[in-house]
């Protein structure tokens, strides 16, 4: 199963995928006349004064902002910076800054879709996402795809959402201070299920007060890393845009990289973290109070922004300045090429070599925080796709599921994990970067109508 797994994997994350995600970004980026990028200011202004809400909706603008924060921000900022700098060299984090600036436009466009052809379903709520657009933008032809993209973001949450996080901080917590895996696994467990009891609104409510907080937290920490070691940091920025375009030699424990690797791990990973072009935050973003889906699309933007942009960026240069990257275990006998450390021991160790007393602890609390988060944000996502798939009948099922499998999550092995998220993660952007392509005319109207009118075209 591993080695068929390993195979699909090789197909779906190969050079027609990479190119798609790319390519459906810089389309959207130029059709939209790089809107998301221009408009970086206009998205925080929006998101400022809807932080109580405003129009038909179930929780705020800024909520839905931080639900899909709690997802984004997760092991992908700390293991999974470093694990694509591990494998693809310094030059990976290059291209994670280039699927940001494009994925921008993505995640735009994915909000902008999700509130215009949301629904509500037979209790009352606000559902929306690629399952909703798809079928009520593409219509009943293409019923399959909207399918396909929910089964996949069903199957997908278990591993980017639940897996990974709870294998990356029991890794993190039985590393830092000895905690049994399985221990970890039941304690999250159990926090993660009285949050679900509470539906969007419990979540919603448990991200906007954590997000903003170990956002910030981490943030601070990583610049102060950053100015211990601001001597280094130029270096460190020439190294990561030279080893974009150059193969990386081998050097210290590091083995060496192709810039093949750079651009695979640098964009598999950051999309990994930023999920712009998975469909997964406009899930999130359908729920929101908004009285205008490009109003909501401005906000949904800055997802990519601070996950990327600043937070993956601290960690890759601490990693990067701190020469962290080319070191193995302080404890190895010896330290030959390919012996290099990866995921979050390699950040861990670029933090203690700046703070050598607090820098891993920072790293484990900071990862513990974000996992925890991740999983919850993910529980909604893979819980409407599941409710779309079978019925509002099927979410407290799917509930006792996702809390039973966190326990399982955080015993698997990293590696194993990690390549079952990847596939799936590849998998349920398929549906969705083909509707991105087909509804990307919806896009351009609705934005170009509220930029000169303040509002949606007429339906028809």
């Amino acid at each position: 199963m591993l080695d068929f797994i390993n195979t699909l994997n090789g197909v779906v994350w190969g050079v027609p995928m990479l190119l798609l995600i790319g390519l459906t970004g810089l389309y959207l980026t130029l059709g939209l006349k790089a809107y998301p990028i221009r408009n970086i200011g206009r998205g925080f202004s929006y998101l400022w004064k809807n932080r109580q809400g405003h129009g038909q909706g179930e929780i705020s603008g800024f909520n839905a902002l931080m639900t899909s924060l709690s997802a984004t921000i997760g092991t992908g900022n700390i293991a999974g910076v470093a694990t694509a700098i591990a494998a693809g060299g310094p030059g990976a984090l290059f291209w994670m800054w280039m699927i940001a600036l494009v994925g921008m436009a993505t995640k735009y466009a994915e909000a902008v879709l999700s509130v215009h052809y949301r629904e509500k379903n037979p209790e009352g709520h606000f559902v929306g996402g690629p399952m909703y657009y798809i079928r009520n933008g593409m219509g009943k032809n293409f019923g399959w795809l909207a399918v396909a993209f929910a089964f996949f973001g069903m199957l997908a949450g278990f591993g980017i959402g639940n897996g990974v996080q709870a294998n990356s901080v029991a890794d993190a917590l039985h590393g830092g201070f000895g905690i049994p895996e399985w221990v970890t696994g039941v304690i999250i467990a159990i926090l993660v299920g009285m949050v679900l009891l509470g539906g969007i609104k419990r979540i919603s409510e448990v991200a906007g007060k954590l997000v903003p907080f170990m956002a910030i937290a981490y943030v601070l920490g990583g610049l102060v890393l950053l100015a211990i070691f601001a001597d280094r940091v130029p270096a460190a920025i020439a190294l990561i845009v030279e080893q974009a375009f150059t193969p990386t030699s081998a050097a210290g424990g590091f083995a060496g990289a192709t810039v093949w690797a750079a651009i695979r791990f640098g964009i598999a990973r950051g999309v990994f973290s930023n999920e712009a072009g998975l469909g997964s935050a406009p899930i999130a973003h359908a729920a929101a109070q908004t009285d205008n889906p490009v109003r909501q699309g401005s906000i949904a933007m800055l997802g990519t922004f601070i996950d990327t942009i600043i937070i993956c960026s601290i960690t890759g240069l601490v990693i990067v300045a701190s020469g962290a990257w080319q070191m193995c275990a302080p404890e190895a006998a010896e330290c030959t090429a390919g012996m290099a450390l990866s995921g979050a021991p390699l950040t861990s160790l670029a933090f203690s070599l700046g703070l050598p007393s607090v820098g891993s602890y920072i790293v484990t609390l900071g990862l513990a925080i974000f996992a925890f988060t991740t999983i919850i944000g993910w529980s909604f996502y893979s819980e409407k796709c599941t409710e779309y798939l079978f019925g509002v009948k099927s979410v407290p099922v799917f509930r006792v599921i996702w809390v039973i499998a966190i326990p399982f999550g955080a015993t698997y092995q990293l590696d194993v994990a990690w390549l079952i998220a990847d596939t799936l993660n590849a998998l349920m952007a398929i549906p969705n970067l083909i509707a991105l392509l087909v509804l990307s005319p919806v896009v351009f109207k609705l934005t170009k109508s509220f930029l000169t009118h303040g509002s949606e075209p007429a339906q028809k």
